[in-house]
């Protein structure tokens, strides 16, 4: 990353409020308190915050408007990112643009949702959603009813293309818990086994309930300041090395590449050419992991393992504590939390920080991020690390 070194990117700060099965609080709450942890998290005041982008899950509840809800004054970036789970890596990207071209000098990203409601299951948080109109009432009218159906289809693609195998999708889903079981942040932490995940029931076919991400209430903060500042903080540095972005616009035709390829394809190298380095410098990969499909493409992608192969890579233990790449080593959505975005790169700065406790990775020195946003159609992708720009 080029600029000046005392103005190149890095997060200082970093806030998680109570996570899961927590009611009472509005999204919007949740925001505001997660914004105020990242703050003090990183020894600043909210006095000292002049820039905020805000991103809301489900509810729609976290705007612009938390500026007055936080009472922050005189602000020079104020804005709200949508790009659904790539909004997180597309927030820390715009803030360290501003960093750099000194726009602000401190600058926090949040996001928070609140679709549990007590008593109902999580279904209902999903439920209710205004129906397509258009040609766009055809998906729903060929039996897609949902974004599980969807990610069935992708997945079921990827299965019949390449031979994916379920079982391979389980062992994903029973790794990312083996981690889950060393964060105490983590709602799922009992262990998992493979004939568990074949045991448990139908979401939408080849999909089980244990392919699939948890839903939780909750927020998470990030503080994005420059080198200089955040020399004089609280915590050590995660510097910002490169970034990138994809927006693959799948057509709804036959022949694409829809269930084959993500956006990962080329955020990844991008954010990575930033950065100056290779897809085998790579100690840790935070990867976004709404099903075990998702994270076995992402894999692919970014060139863990070759187009094809990332079932039997999952399946080889390499991903599990212990293994050759250490891999959503907080449990990921499927076994932590869901945050969108922002639960990979909680993680990864938990990580690259080295917080980690009993979880922590022997090797920390570049950690990846990735966000997936829709139904693939959206990519971010950081390249984080305790170390500055060589």
């Amino acid at each position: 990353m080029t600029g000046s070194a005392a103005r190149r990117p890095v997060i200082a700060g970093l806030g998680i409020t109570e996570m899961g099965k927590v009611y009472g609080r509005s999204a919007a709450r949740f925001a505001a308190d997660a914004v105020r942890l990242a703050v003090a998290d990183a020894g600043l005041d909210l006095s000292d915050v002049d820039g905020l982008l805000t991103n809301s899950g489900t509810t729609g509840e976290v705007g612009v408007d938390l500026q007055s809800q936080l009472q922050l004054q005189d602000l020079r970036l104020l804005s709200e990112i949508q790009a659904f789970g790539a909004s997180a890596g597309a927030m820390v990207s715009h803030a360290s643009l501003a960093i750099q071209a000194g726009m602000a000098d401190v600058v926090v990203c949040v996001f928070a949702d609140a679709p549990l409601r007590e008593g109902e299951g999580s279904a209902a948080a999903y439920s209710g959603r205004r129906p397509p109109t258009g040609f766009t009432g055809m998906i729903p009218a060929a039996g897609l009813t949902s974004v599980n159906a969807m990610y069935a289809l992708a997945a079921r693609r990827h299965m019949e293309t390449y031979g994916t195998t379920s079982e391979q999708l389980g062992a994903i889903a029973v790794a990312q818990r083996a981690w889950a079981a060393m964060n105490p942040l983590a709602q799922l932490r009992e262990p998992i086994t493979i004939a568990d995940h074949q045991a448990s029931r139908w979401i939408a076919e080849p999909l089980h309930l244990l392919d699939c991400c948890l839903v939780s209430n909750g927020g998470i903060a990030v503080v994005v300041t420059s080198a200089d500042r955040a020399a004089q903080l609280r915590q050590p540095p995660v510097h910002v090395l490169g970034f990138a972005q994809a927006h693959v616009g799948y057509p709804n035709a036959r022949d694409g590449r829809f269930g084959l390829v993500s956006g990962a394809a080329q955020a990844g190298p991008a954010a990575l050419k930033m950065a100056g380095l290779d897809i085998s410098d790579v100690d840790v990969a935070e990867l976004y992991d709404c099903y075990t499909y998702t994270a076995l493409l992402t894999l692919e992608d970014y060139g863990f393992c070759a187009k094809g192969e990332g079932g039997p890579f999952a399946a080889s233990g390499a991903l599990a504590p212990g293994g050759s790449l250490a891999v959503n080593t907080g449990g990921g959505q499927l076994s932590s939390y869901y945050m969108w975005g922002m639960t990979p790169l909680s993680e990864a700065i938990i990580q690259a920080r080295g917080h980690g406790g009993p979880r922590q990775a022997p090797r920390n020195d570049v950690v990846l991020v990735s966000g997936n946003g829709g139904l693939l159609s959206h990519h971010a992708t950081l390249v984080l690390s305790p170390h500055p720009h060589s």
